[in-house]
């Protein structure tokens, strides 16, 4: 017994303890900085996808009204069906088309992502909305 220390037998194992407590908490952060890009990611790619189809919609002109009177305005049937072709191309299927007026569109698109680390916690998906609108613009602006 000449060998032995006193009173260091009630701290056998703190230190795998200690590792292991610091194992969990370095893998939960790993998972929201992964999954956390990509809710960033996500977010950049709904904005884009609602930008995108908000154009196509906005330059969806009604032909006979233009062939008519010479003006310029948003068919809604086209714009509509325009902006859905857009975001059915592109896989989307979770969007909402509103013609808010003759000369203007707004989209609203979610996009869904399955997380990699975050559904261990229970989290299985992220969700991320954009918005966008635009308008029909006529002619010739700026310049001198």
């Amino acid at each position: 017994m000449a060998g032995r220390m006193r009173g260091t037998d009630g701290e056998r194992g703190a230190l795998s303890l200690m590792l292991v407590v610091l194992v969990v908490g370095l893998v939960l952060l790993a998972g929201f900085v992964v999954d956390g890009s990509a809710q960033l990611a996500a977010d950049e790619n709904a904005q884009a996808l609602a930008q995108e189809a908000a154009r196509a919609g906005a330059t969806s002109i009604d032909p006979s009204t233009a062939y008519r009177d010479g003006s310029f305005v948003v068919d809604p049937q086209l714009a509509a069906t325009a902006a859905a072709s857009y975001l059915s191309a592109a896989g989307q299927g979770n969007y909402r088309v509103y013609v808010l007026s003759n000369s203007e569109i707004r989209v609203r698109v979610t996009v869904t992502e399955p997380t990699k680390f975050l559904s261990v916690v229970g989290i299985p998906y992220i969700k991320s909305t954009g918005w966008a609108t635009a308008s029909l613009v006529t002619g010739v602006t700026g310049g001198t």
